[in-house]
Protein backbone atom coordinates (compact mmCIF):
# COMPACT_ATOMS: atom_id res chain seq x y z
CA UNK A 1 0.00 0.00 0.00
CA UNK A 2 2.63 2.43 1.02
CA UNK A 3 4.89 1.64 -2.15
CA UNK A 4 1.40 2.13 -4.37
CA UNK A 5 1.27 5.52 -2.96
CA UNK A 6 4.80 6.52 -3.26
CA UNK A 7 4.51 5.34 -7.06
CA UNK A 8 1.40 7.62 -7.55
CA UNK A 9 3.22 10.80 -5.56
CA UNK A 10 6.35 10.73 -7.92
CA UNK A 11 4.26 10.44 -10.70
CA UNK A 12 2.08 13.29 -10.08
CA UNK A 13 5.28 15.25 -8.95
CA UNK A 14 7.02 14.36 -12.65
CA UNK A 15 3.71 15.41 -14.50
CA UNK A 16 3.39 18.91 -12.29
CA UNK A 17 6.64 19.53 -12.60
CA UNK A 18 7.02 18.86 -16.22
CA UNK A 19 3.39 19.98 -17.16
CA UNK A 20 3.21 23.23 -15.37
CA UNK A 21 5.72 24.80 -17.19
CA UNK A 22 3.95 23.86 -20.55
CA UNK A 23 0.62 25.03 -19.41
CA UNK A 24 1.44 28.06 -18.31
CA UNK A 25 3.69 29.07 -21.85
CA UNK A 26 0.64 27.48 -23.58
CA UNK A 27 -1.64 29.90 -21.46
CA UNK A 28 0.35 33.13 -21.81
CA UNK A 29 0.51 32.10 -25.94
CA UNK A 30 -3.04 32.19 -25.82
CA UNK A 31 -3.18 35.31 -23.70
CA UNK A 32 -0.46 36.89 -26.32
CA UNK A 33 -3.23 36.79 -29.01
CA UNK A 34 -5.95 38.79 -27.40
CA UNK A 35 -7.01 41.47 -28.86
CA UNK A 36 -6.12 45.11 -28.34
CA UNK A 37 -7.58 47.09 -26.19
CA UNK A 38 -9.93 49.78 -27.99
CA UNK A 39 -9.08 53.68 -28.37
CA UNK A 40 -10.91 55.53 -26.53
CA UNK A 41 -13.16 58.58 -27.85
CA UNK A 42 -11.82 61.92 -28.08
CA UNK A 43 -14.20 63.35 -25.94
CA UNK A 44 -13.34 60.83 -23.00
CA UNK A 45 -10.06 61.65 -23.40
CA UNK A 46 -10.82 65.44 -23.17
CA UNK A 47 -13.00 65.33 -19.95
CA UNK A 48 -9.69 63.07 -18.60
CA UNK A 49 -7.65 65.76 -18.96
CA UNK A 50 -9.82 68.28 -17.17
CA UNK A 51 -10.37 65.87 -14.62
CA UNK A 52 -6.09 65.39 -14.18
CA UNK A 53 -6.11 69.46 -14.83
CA UNK A 54 -8.64 70.22 -11.80
CA UNK A 55 -7.12 67.00 -9.64
CA UNK A 56 -3.54 68.76 -9.74
CA UNK A 57 -4.93 72.40 -8.86
CA UNK A 58 -6.96 71.06 -5.74
CA UNK A 59 -3.58 69.32 -5.06
CA UNK A 60 -2.02 73.05 -5.35
CA UNK A 61 -4.51 74.32 -3.03
CA UNK A 62 -4.27 71.63 -0.53
CA UNK A 63 -0.69 71.99 -0.10
CA UNK A 64 -0.86 75.89 0.29
CA UNK A 65 -3.53 75.54 3.08
CA UNK A 66 -1.08 72.60 4.81
CA UNK A 67 1.65 75.39 4.51
CA UNK A 68 -0.66 77.99 6.15
CA UNK A 69 -1.34 75.35 8.95
CA UNK A 70 2.28 75.22 9.53
CA UNK A 71 3.19 78.43 9.36
CA UNK A 72 0.59 79.70 11.83
CA UNK A 73 1.57 76.58 14.47
CA UNK A 74 4.80 77.18 13.86
CA UNK A 75 4.05 81.09 14.76
CA UNK A 76 1.63 80.23 18.04
CA UNK A 77 4.18 78.02 19.36
CA UNK A 78 7.29 80.44 19.19
CA UNK A 79 5.53 83.14 20.87
CA UNK A 80 5.16 81.44 23.90
CA UNK A 81 3.00 81.18 27.33
CA UNK A 82 0.87 84.32 26.65
CA UNK A 83 0.62 86.78 30.11
CA UNK A 84 -2.17 85.97 32.34
CA UNK A 85 -4.45 89.12 32.69
CA UNK A 86 -5.84 88.93 35.93
CA UNK A 87 -9.59 88.70 36.65
CA UNK A 88 -11.56 92.14 37.11
CA UNK A 89 -12.85 92.09 40.85
CA UNK A 90 -16.64 94.60 41.21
Amino acid sequence: MNQDFAITLVVFGVLGVVAFPLVRAFARRIEGKSPAPAALPPDVVSRLERIERAVESVAVEVERISEGQRFVTKVLSDRGELPRIPPVQH
